[in-house]
């Protein structure tokens, strides 16, 4: 106990500098080869690699250890096309109306448009909603902190444990997002943040071939 809170011994593993350059390096390598796809296999996988997954998110660092977040997975198949049918409405109008030229010339290469068959196709929906607070059993609202760094760091565990899973996903954000909390009957304290197909790769599945920057282009070291 530490100010009659609990604790516990961290024990940092110590490591050859060799096993931690090759485990880093090989990390990147798995991550590098993640894309995210529009493509989706119909086939389905256990339950169970979701949950992990959840778990995994969960991990991430929190605002005071708040965890202000909510994963809804939704393999209902009446709630994908519900969903599917009010995110399209959107991303009808975003194309038609709200993109700018330039934004639509930057999409181009990556051959998007406002149709999202893939959100009743993939398996399972994971819908991210963030907390800005939380809802005590007296009626109380107590505050969440960093409640957008927060979930946006749960959200990179997910796609990367997503990942380590051997399947595919794709960030999907139709703006507005409020229709989701209507779909999925959230309360009021939870705001959508993220809209994540999660399966397989369709058996003929492509996409763009990018190149990202290099190491000198996203880092400055101060030696």
């Amino acid at each position: 106990m530490i100010d009659g809170y609990p604790y516990v011994l961290y024990h940092a593993k110590e490591q050859d500098p060799r096993a931690m350059i090759s485990g880093s390096e090989g990390f990147y390598q798995s991550m590098d080869s993640r894309r995210s796809v529009r493509a989706f296999s119909a086939q389905s996988f256990p339950r169970e690699v979701v949950e992990n997954i959840l778990l995994t998110a969960s991990t991430a660092p929190s605002g005071a250890h708040k965890q202000p977040w909510t994963f809804c997975v939704v393999s209902d198949p009446a709630l994908k096309r519900s969903i599917r049918e009010a995110a399209e409405k959107e991303e009808r109008e975003s194309y038609n109306h709200r993109m700018s030229d330039e934004w639509l010339e930057d999409l181009r290469p990556l051959g998007t448009d406002w149709r999202k068959p893939f959100l009743e196709t993939a398996p399972y929906l994971i819908v991210v909603f963030s907390r800005s607070y939380e809802i005590m059993p007296d009626g109380r609202k107590r505050q969440n902190y960093y409640v957008k760094e927060s979930t946006g760091l749960a959200c990179g565990f997910l796609l990367a444990a997503i990942h380590q899973a051997g399947l595919v996903a794709l960030t999907h954000t139709p703006s507005p997002m409020n229709f989701l909390a209507r779909v999925l009957n959230r309360p009021e304290n939870e705001k959508p943040f993220l809209l994540i197909p999660v399966g397989f790769a369709a058996v003929e599945c492509w996409v763009p071939d990018l190149e990202r920057k290099g190491l000198d282009q996203v880092s400055v070291w101060y030696e």
